[in-house]
């Protein structure tokens, strides 16, 4: 199967292919203090242009950067260059967050021609490469949204696994937010995890040089925890950005049908009647 990750050096020589589009989807959690679409302006490789997944999203649902319907994604993402016929290459400065998520959204609306590119922003400066502070007016392309439902979790369908337990939910929070010894970042919610989850943390999943690890690291990584590559998999984090890391990954191990729960600890945390382990 095709990796998942482009290269720097396959990126740097396809900049100028007329059906290439780079996307900067660098996120940050709100207590970061850091702005990422301020560092968007500042440097982004020529060209890019900025996702926001607190933008891209369903405005009427109380959580946070919820997947938005299909024609407001579309009306999105046209309006951004980004449609049919393309190959998307999504970067961040955030070790794949936002960016396996954004991969995740285009997948889940039916595009699969996308792509991230491995180590970031973070590598392409790193090796010299160019970046420019330029606004990247888009030409709007027409992108026909077809839905794929198998890569989306919500809450009601996580209620029935806890009893069916088809699927493993692999969680990649910190060790410390799985087991409930450390509070959560966003107040209200309870801490702990799903019961049955198993704990991959996503800093994990991420070599020291910011790329992402290779097949045989990441196999060994989801082995420790105890994730039966061959089983239905589905993923959780606090508010479905790192867990799309996981999806990544195992990806990069030839596993494209991997479901995200997109409430994750977020919804799952804030309910009364939800269980709830440590």
């Amino acid at each position: 199967m095709a990796d998942p990750l482009v290269s720097t050096e396959w990126l740097h020589e396809h900049l100028a292919a007329p059906d290439i589009r780079t996307v900067d989807a660098t996120w940050f959690m709100p207590d970061a203090g850091r702005d990422a679409r301020a560092e968007y302006e500042q440097a982004h490789i020529p060209g890019a242009v900025y996702f926001d997944i607190d933008e891209i999203a369903d405005a009427d649902n109380p959580l946070p950067h919820m997947l938005p319907s299909a024609s407001k994604f579309a009306s999105r993402v046209k309006r951004l260059g980004l449609g049919d016929g393309l190959r998307i290459v999504v970067y961040d400065n955030n070790s794949y967050a936002a960016s396996a998520r954004v991969w995740w959204m285009f997948r889940t609306m039916g595009h699969e021609d996308v792509a991230v590119l491995d180590g970031g922003l973070g590598k392409w400066l790193a090796e010299g490469r160019p970046v420019d502070d330029l606004p990247t007016p888009p030409a709007e392309r027409h992108f026909t949204p077809r839905v794929n439902s198998f890569l989306l979790r919500d809450l009601d369908q996580m209620r029935t696994n806890l009893t069916g337990k088809r699927e493993k939910v692999v969680d990649t929070r910190s060790a410390g937010r799985f087991t409930g010894t450390i509070a959560e970042p966003r107040p209200g919610l309870r801490a702990g995890h799903i019961p049955g989850a198993v704990n991959v943390p996503a800093g994990d999943l991420v070599a020291a040089d910011g790329t992402l690890k290779d097949a045989q690291a990441l196999t060994a990584v989801f082995a420790a925890a105890g994730v039966d590559l061959e089983s239905p998999i589905t993923t959780s984090c606090g508010s479905g950005v790192s867990a799309a890391i996981a999806n990544l990954a195992l990806a990069r191990l030839g596993r494209l049908d991997v479901a995200l729960y997109d409430g994750s600890w977020t919804e799952w945390g804030s309910q009364s009647d939800t269980p709830v382990a440590r």
